[in-house]
């Protein structure tokens, strides 16, 4: 029997696989300086990239972008970036702080144009690797599996929290301009949460074996609940 090739889904699947990966392939950023102000462009929709639309997300830099470094301008470009290449806000609150650590703090201007080129080849490919090392991200309240049962993460406007089910315990995670503060409160009947412990890392580190061993000396000083 002769099949169609319009009708065919594996020549759909084969279409759309076609489509998606010359998408990958024409899309575009350049980033440079004029007259020492930070400019990235999306060279695929002809537009200059705005943080405005990332600030709703993250207000790490309200002034704008910057790159080559691990700090608070790195961080709202990798968040931007993110958003409009994916257009999917989940993806870009949940890995821009590793985005900006392995990818937009590597950006050099130099050749001729004295700029930097970043693809959407090199996108996925970063997104790839990232799904690969299942760091702690906010998800909304579902657990991640690198946390306990009796634990979820959810995001704030400003930063993320890991919250115990069980009892007022909270993993409270904050980025600085040069650091992470990892701080384990309860909160019980107080009118403001009580710290029990803190771990402060190097702003280019993950923080995600922090927030484990804070997790573990929760659960160490409270049992979980044996149905959680």
């Amino acid at each position: 029997m002769e099949t169609n090739s319009t009708t065919d889904p594996r020549t759909v699947v084969q279409d759309a696989s076609e489509r998606w990966q010359a998408s990958v392939d024409c899309v575009e950023y350049v980033g440079m300086r004029v007259d020492g102000t930070p400019v990235v462009l999306n060279l695929t929709e002809h537009e200059r990239l705005s943080p405005d639309r990332s600030l709703g997300l993250v207000r790490h830099s309200p002034t704008g972008f910057d790159w080559g470094y691990v700090g608070s301008g790195p961080a709202q470009l990798a968040c931007a970036l993110l958003l409009d290449y994916t257009d999917d806000e989940t993806v870009a609150q949940q890995h821009y702080i590793q985005f900006r650590n392995d990818v937009v703090s590597q950006l050099v201007c130099d050749g001729p144009a004295d700029c930097w080129h970043l693809t959407g080849e090199d996108i996925e490919a970063a997104l790839a690797e990232f799904e690969e090392d299942r760091a702690l991200t906010p998800d909304g309240g579902t657990p991640p599996t690198s946390l306990p049962a009796n634990w979820s993460a959810v995001s704030r406007i400003d930063r993320t929290v890991f919250q115990r089910r069980d009892i007022d315990h909270y993993v409270v995670l904050a980025e600085g301009s040069e650091e992470w503060l990892i701080i384990l409160c309860a909160q019980g009947d107080r009118a403001y949460p009580a710290p029990l412990d803190h771990r402060t890392l190097p702003v280019e580190n993950d923080p995600a074996s922090a927030v484990q061993a804070l997790v573990a000396e929760s659960n160490d000083l409270v049992k979980p609940e044996e149905d959680i």
